[in-house]
């Protein structure tokens, strides 16, 4: 199954994460690349750390299969906004490397690490601040085993990706405090 979960309300990575729970809770293995997210340490990180043996490597070939939650950050931070002064070039190549690590575990080589979830977080801003093409995603998930759901997150999710979901959630705001004070990210709210 693939499902989306977009919008400009918060929750997307939040839902995201509960399919990741209930994914666990039923013997299944999890990985989770953020595209944007990083290089700082969020609660899901040290959830992965702290409660399920997970990594955040940034590497498939990690530790022997023992993780039920594997998080692996490619992004270099937020693209362009809250003091963000990175080059666009450099937030491009860490996008792509998410990518083909999306592509490693989506169509593993044999042997390769295999998981029963994939979730790929905010492939879908990635997407619309043109770090990566849709249609290099969706050849990417258009292969995937039928053994594997995949979830992609985001704001602004492309046509061509809902076009092909089994599931599309949208997220709406209808009130946050983050219109009223710009710097109001609230640690295990936020991040």
């Amino acid at each position: 199954m693939i499902l989306i979960f977009t919008g400009n309300g918060k929750g997307k990575t939040t839902a995201a994460l509960g399919q990741a729970v209930r994914a666990i809770g039923n013997g299944k293995k999890v990985l989770m690349i953020q595209f944007i997210k990083g290089p700082f340490k969020s609660g899901e990180d040290y959830f992965a750390e702290k409660f399920s043996r997970g990594s955040t490597s940034g590497s498939l070939e990690v530790e022997p299969r023992e993780k039920d939650l594997q998080i692996m950050k490619t992004g270099r931070g937020f693209v362009g906004i809250l003091g963000d002064k990175l080059p666009f070039s450099e937030h491009k190549k860490a996008a792509q490397k998410g990518l083909e690590l999306a592509t490693k575990a989506i169509n593993p080589p044999v042997g390769g690490e295999k998981y029963d979830l994939i979730i790929l977080d905010e492939i879908n801003n990635a997407v619309d601040l043109k770090l990566v093409k849709a249609v290099d995603v969706l050849k990417i998930i258009k292969g995937v085993s039928e053994k594997t759901d995949i979830i992609l997150t985001g704001r602004n999710a492309p046509k061509s990706f809902i076009k092909i979901a089994d599931i599309v959630t949208e997220m709406k705001e209808v009130k946050h405090i983050f219109n009223k004070n710009k710097h109001s990210m609230k640690k295990g709210i936020e991040y």
